[in-house]
């Protein structure tokens, strides 16, 4: 069982981030289609179109395009929505087919420290190490390109 327990862990991702900007902008940069197209993608990527219900039950689904015009997309559906405080969404990358492939999911937790706000994101259900890592590279680009984009909205 031990085995088994660790095998879990292994392939979940934990990473935290603070970040420059309170809470109620830290969570519009999550919940809303204008934020989240500048800042949920790796560098020289583009979301050319992504559509979301933002409710439980809602979907979600999200088209990036490649520096060298590649479509890959990507969706889930929204389990839990606790304002300014937690998000839990299934994620899964689409197969060439454009049907979901393997889901994992992705839990985000949000917390005030002043003018501040920490972000912690889990992502449960990855298949391997490999995946493991690589979704650990592409949510921290990410979590850098929002850290730019809520710099950009302050300033």
């Amino acid at each position: 069982m031990a085995a088994a327990r660790s095998k879990v862990a292994e392939h979940t991702l934990t990473l935290e981030r603070v970040f420059d900007a309170p809470i109620d902008l830290v969570w519009r940069c999550w919940t809303e289609k204008e934020h989240l197209e500048k800042w949920s993608r790796p560098r020289g990527f583009t979301i050319p179109t992504s559509q979301g219900d933002l409710s439980v039950g809602g979907k979600w689904h999200v088209t990036m395009r490649t520096p060298d015009g590649h479509d890959l997309g990507l969706g889930g559906e929204y389990r839990e929505i606790v304002p300014m405080q937690r998000l839990v969404m299934t994620h899964a990358w689409d197969d060439e087919r454009g049907r979901p492939g393997p889901q994992t999911v992705v839990t985000v937790t949000f917390e005030a420290l002043g003018a501040r706000t920490k972000v912690t994101l889990v992502q449960t259900g990855l298949e391997t190490d490999e995946s493991r890592k690589g979704h650990a590279g592409g949510w921290s680009e990410c979590f850098d390109i929002l850290a730019e984009h809520l710099a950009a909205l302050r300033a």
